[in-house]
């Protein structure tokens, strides 16, 4: 058998290729765990990771975290600490007999002297009994297993594996790893990208912590001609966004869709949303995704209008956690109707967007001083908390006090609609500003 038949045996260092032909991101691949960049809780000096490796005993792991963060570089960088054969397979292509065969070759490395470090990516798409197959051969040593995953093991995981194995947490790429990814990257390119300061700052927001993508984005930039003007931020964004879309051509199906449902959801159409929501099913969407969105919807669209929409949507997800597919299916399929069906409300999240964009404006401003807590002598005699009224002491359990900084009109951000329970909010309001205003002696 050659070595490229073997699809387990411990991988091959492939021949050299000129720089120019491999993607940036590969080309910068860390060759140490000290050139991971934004996980320094696991490979700093006193990090989980360096600990264990410093003990000389790797345990099996799971490495969690979201896309293009280092879970697969680490995962092999790791293997070469413990001198340990990297082999690598991934739950969407492999099936029970490539597990059999992959703890086969284990079981020989571990009878010559060698261990394996077997690394799964996605694991969290192994059903259950193909889970239960890594419990013997982690429990007796033959392999140590790191299985990386995007979701929540304790979701997507047998309780069973996940006591044989510890749960590292890796963290998005912050601005300063990211800087850090740039600086590597215009040294291996050898240019400057020609972008403003504004522009590097929104090509980190359009990374949202994906160094991959990160990566991949920079050398898009580095492909323009070496006499390019300097591109401020818009100019980066009709740039990249053109670029993105033909990248993402092949999962534009999967965005019209779930935007189908949820319009549909808005539109108090269960029928439709019931129909887009089996596309979903039909097209191998995680139901899970869909339980997300739905719960995102219930807070975005119903809100205070039915303040049950909430808990019913978490109830579906949590409904369809406990039984799977298809039963769990059912659930969702009650909570789509339930959505579809509800009043509907964006007042909460319109009043969030309007408080942020004063809370960003006002940013500085203090708190007035008769709600603010004392519990020094300084702060009292300060005036901290100087004229406070309780309010359950005050009549109607309403003292009217002001709780805007000093130097803020009262600005009125949720604005309750004539619909569902809102109607009853909106009652409440009212009543409550004319007693503020009676108080007040406006």
């Amino acid at each position: 058998m050659t070595a490229s038949d073997d699809l387990f045996a411990e991988e091959p260092v492939p021949a050299a290729e000129p720089a120019s032909g491999r993607p940036l991101a590969d080309r910068l691949r860390p060759a140490t765990l000290a050139d991971v960049v934004g996980q320094d809780h696991l490979l700093g000096p006193d990090g989980t990771l360096t600990r264990m490796l410093a003990r000389g005993s790797l345990a099996s792991l799971i490495l969690w975290g979201p896309p293009g963060v280092g879970k697969t570089t680490i995962a092999r960088l790791l293997a070469g600490e413990a001198h340990l054969a990297f082999v690598q397979l991934s739950a969407v292509f492999s099936g029970v007999a490539d597990l059999k065969r992959a703890f086969d070759d284990a079981g020989k490395r571990r009878r010559a002297g060698q261990g394996t470090l077997l690394f799964v990516d996605e694991i969290h798409r192994f059903n259950r009994a193909q889970q239960d197959g890594f419990l013997p051969v982690v429990e007796n040593g033959t392999v140590t297993l790191i299985g990386a995953t995007t979701e929540n093991p304790s979701f997507a995981l047998n309780g069973a594996l996940l006591s044989r194995c510890q749960v590292m947490v890796l963290k998005r790429l912050d601005d300063a790893a990211l800087d850090r990814l740039l600086a590597r990257a215009e040294l291996e390119l050898g240019r400057t990208l020609p972008l403003t300061q504004d522009a590097k700052a929104v090509l980190r927001a359009m990374a949202d912590g994906d160094g991959r993508y990160f990566l991949n984005m920079i050398e898009q930039v580095a492909a323009l001609p070496p006499d390019s003007p300097i591109l401020d931020a818009a100019e980066l964004s009709d740039l990249l966004s053109k670029r993105a879309a033909l990248y993402d051509k092949d999962r534009e199906e999967h965005y019209n869709l779930i935007s189908a449902l949820h319009k549909s959801l808005r539109g108090s159409d269960p029928d439709a949303a019931l129909y887009w929501f089996a596309r979903m099913l039909n097209g191998g969407e995680d139901p899970r995704y869909i339980a997300r969105r739905l719960v995102r919807f219930a807070a975005e669209d119903i809100g205070m209008a039915d303040p049950s929409a909430l808990p019913q949507a978490l109830a579906g997800w949590e409904t369809y956690e406990r039984l799977g597919s298809p039963e769990g299916e059912l659930a969702l399929a009650q909570v789509v109707v339930y959505l579809g069906t509800a009043p509907k409300s964006n007042a909460v999240y319109t009043a969030l967007s309007a408080a942020r964009a004063a809370a960003k404006s006002t940013g500085s401003l203090m708190p007035p001083a008769h709600i603010l807590n004392a519990p020094t002598k300084l702060m009292k005699q300060l005036g901290y908390g100087a004229g406070y009224e309780y309010d359950h002491g005050a009549e109607d359990a309403f003292s009217g006090q002001n709780y805007f900084p000093e130097g803020m009109e009262r600005v009125e951000f949720y604005q309750p609609r004539n619909r569902g329970f809102e109607r009853e909010i909106s009652k409440r309001l009212e009543y409550w500003a004319e007693l503020r205003t009676k108080r007040s002696g406006g």
